[in-house]
């Protein structure tokens, strides 16, 4: 495991990627993060599916800068701390997921299993995609494989 870097701390660009320093917890960083995650999607007002969209995508433009900036300042490429892809994950998990903490508890699980296991192609983006979108895109496509999964329980239990 990476040591997190004191910058953190000091550079709001590193403390935002590091998911709010969520992503300095010394063990499961990830994990952390993604609770992170679910305090802010909690925090959240109450938007349309057009504006989640568009959160979303901003959510993840600001990402790719955001991680890339601080993979480069602090020299490792996807340190474990950098969270902010799995706050966007989490959160496109839970695009149009029906209210309640059931749902909620289901998407964090569902997103942890895609993130953490990485089923093809979230492995093949997660060692040959670089940059920022490095960062980002894999755990973004574990986001949409929960969502995917989230939206067909909704359908056979609902």
């Amino acid at each position: 495991m990476n040591k997190t870097p004191a910058s953190v701390w000091r550079n709001p660009v590193h403390f935002l990627a590091f998911g709010l320093g969520s992503g300095a917890a010394p063990r499961a960083p990830g994990t952390f993060g993604t609770v992170a995650a679910v305090v802010i999607y909690l925090l959240l007002p109450p938007m349309g599916a057009g504006v989640y969209l568009l959160f979303l995508a901003l959510s993840f433009v600001v990402g790719v800068w955001l991680c890339g900036r601080t993979a480069e300042d602090i020299g490792v490429h996807d340190h474990g701390g950098i969270v902010w892809d799995e706050f966007v994950g989490l959160w496109l998990t839970m695009f149009l997921a029906p209210p309640g903490w059931v749902w909620l508890a289901l998407g964090f699980l569902l997103f942890r299993v895609f993130d953490v296991l990485k089923p093809w192609p979230i492995d093949w983006c997660d060692k040959y995609v670089e940059g920022g979108l490095g960062i980002m895109i894999d755990d973004v496509l574990a986001g949409l494989m929960a969502l995917a999964c989230l939206q067909l329980i909704a359908v056979l239990v609902l």
